[in-house]
């Protein structure tokens, strides 16, 4: 079996976290409604715990779409540090130009 890249992982979360985000959010809202009974708003945390857990959005990381490296991340170009001056040092990136590399 192949392993999967991370860049791939990170897709199949942001699909569950799409899917589920309407469940989630109705279960969140009965679970912290003081007014329901404490029975009902117990149940419905049962029923979030059961749901998949790359469901939630807290499982998201942001990752360099290139290598699937985590750190050192810009949000603009989806990069990661190392492949941002790769790239710039190469001119692949309009814009941006090569200083004293």
């Amino acid at each position: 079996m192949a392993k999967k890249s991370m860049v791939e992982r990170e897709k199949k979360r942001e699909k569950l976290v799409q899917k589920y985000a309407a469940k989630r959010a109705a279960l969140n809202e009965v679970i912290h409604d003081q007014s329901r009974p404490m029975e009902e708003r117990f149940k419905a945390s049962l029923k979030l715990a059961e749901l998949p857990r790359n469901s939630s959005a807290t499982r998201l990381h942001n990752r360099c779409q290139l290598t699937g490296r985590p750190h050192a991340y810009y949000r603009k170009l989806k990069l990661s540090r190392i492949m941002l001056r790769e790239l710039g040092s190469f001119g692949q990136i309009p814009g941006m130009v090569k200083s004293s590399w």
